[in-house]
């Protein structure tokens, strides 16, 4: 039901499809209740956090908008964003995707953790440094973070056009526009949120990279269902009770 990242020891995953108890077009562990049945959104969510040690309450999660602003949770709620961290024990941080990447962070030494949701505007906006950021104002030092990449769309399965493209080589990370056998050009979201995480003083070795693609049938995939799927969630918290 869940990948691990196994450099991160916090309690953390990234889910599957695997599990739940979801039907139809949202078959399995869906975790997102927009458009599936709230009662089997809610089981599954119960599910996934009682496996890391947490309950629903618990789960501080966004209505992400494709932006670069990052929440400060110190409680579980909902709040507008793309990325969270949080020094708090007893807080599980989450973030949805469907072909997005989502990054989890945990700096071991100050007890700091970070999740960010990375979809192309996201990554064109350096959304993996403002997390950096934001857990380093909490006591946090780049060069201890440990940082996961977990499933999202392969370069193979994301032909993107050009002024996506022109937006990429903007922001210094046109090398990971690369031509397809077509000629159209394709975006490594996962390779470009990994360089942002390097220039951000993230240790290459301290880089894990699930190498799994969204669009496989173990995940939900918005441009493979024609957007009719679920949500997966990244999750990652510090163990406790909140105080």
């Amino acid at each position: 039901m869940l990948l691990h990242a196994p450099h991160l020891h916090a309690p953390h995953a990234f889910t599957t499809r695997a599990g739940g108890v979801s039907r139809g077009f949202y078959a399995g562990l869906n975790l997102d209740d927009r458009e599936d049945d709230p009662a089997a959104v809610a089981v599954n969510r119960a599910q996934l956090t009682a496996a890391l040690g947490f309950g629903p309450g618990q789960v501080a999660r966004l209505t992400q908008v494709h932006g670069t602003d990052v929440v400060h949770a110190c409680e579980g709620g909902h709040w507008t964003g793309d990325a969270l961290v949080t020094a708090r024990p007893g807080v599980l941080l989450a973030i949805g995707t469907a072909d997005c990447y989502p990054l989890l962070l945990h700096d071991p030494e100050a007890g700091v953790v970070g999740a960010a949701h990375a979809g192309w505007k996201g990554t064109v906006g350096h959304i993996a440094a403002r997390t950096v950021e934001a857990m380093t104002a909490l006591g946090a030092r780049p060069e201890r973070l440990r940082a996961a990449v977990g499933p999202g769309i392969s370069a193979a399965q994301y032909p993107i056009g050009a002024e996506v493209a022109d937006r990429f080589g903007a922001a210094g990370l046109g090398a990971f526009v690369r031509r397809g056998h077509s000629g159209q050009p394709h975006l490594d979201l996962g390779g470009a949120n990994r360089a942002v995480l390097r220039a951000a003083g993230v240790p290459d070795g301290f880089i894990w990279v699930s190498g799994r693609c969204s669009t496989e049938a173990d995940f939900y995939s918005y441009r493979r269902d024609a957007g009719r799927t679920g949500r997966m969630w990244a999750v990652i918290g510090l163990p406790g009770v909140p105080a």
